[in-house]
């Protein structure tokens, strides 16, 4: 259910000015917006620069109107650039923070190609893994090269042996290899 049927639409920012809101009509597949899929459309516009921003919605009408956006990448034809902006966040009014718009920035690729996506990647990871952290529970890390175990302990010890059968609750395994 990442997907939408909604109409989408989108207003691209650059350095001589905008776009104005276009709705997003016709995809290369015979489907748009679909869960895992990756439309492509063509946007005509006077060439707008270099560009810094967008702002990309729809308008919640139509069952299933809810969004998860990865990207957006633009390909200006004039001068051959890649613009990617990033999201990975949902555009729907019962997910995230219900907001069915997004203003969106351009990744600043010159730094560090795929540092902002990497970053969201990070931050999924965490979101998913943080209860494992909570109070009371106990970490193991088995290393396959000792064949130990390591401990952490949630009063912040680490015990090198450690025990399976652990007092402090919860015990989850971590398996690290070298």
């Amino acid at each position: 259910n990442a997907g939408t049927e909604a109409d989408v639409y989108i207003s691209v920012y650059g350095e001589r000015g905008d776009t104005g809101s276009r709705q997003l009509l016709r995809s290369q597949k015979p489907n748009k917006f679909l869960k895992g899929q990756t439309d492509i459309f063509a946007v005509e516009a006077v060439h707008l620069g270099h560009l810094y921003k967008i702002v990309i919605g729809h308008n919640g009408l139509g069952s299933g109107n809810g969004w998860f956006l990865d990207k957006v990448v633009i390909k200006d034809p004039i001068t051959d650039l890649d613009y990617t902006f990033l999201c990975h966040r949902w555009l729907d009014q019962g997910q995230d923070d219900g907001n069915i718009a997004r203003e969106l920035t351009v990744t600043d690729a010159s730094t560090f190609p795929g540092r902002q996506e990497l970053e969201l990647k990070r931050e999924e990871t965490w979101a998913a893994e943080k209860w494992k952290f909570q109070e009371g529970n106990t970490l193991q890390f088995y290393n396959s090269l000792t064949r130990g175990f390591i401990c952490l302990s949630p009063d912040s010890r680490v015990d090198a042996l450690g025990d399976k059968k652990n007092k402090y609750g919860k015990v989850f395994f971590m398996w690290m290899y070298a």
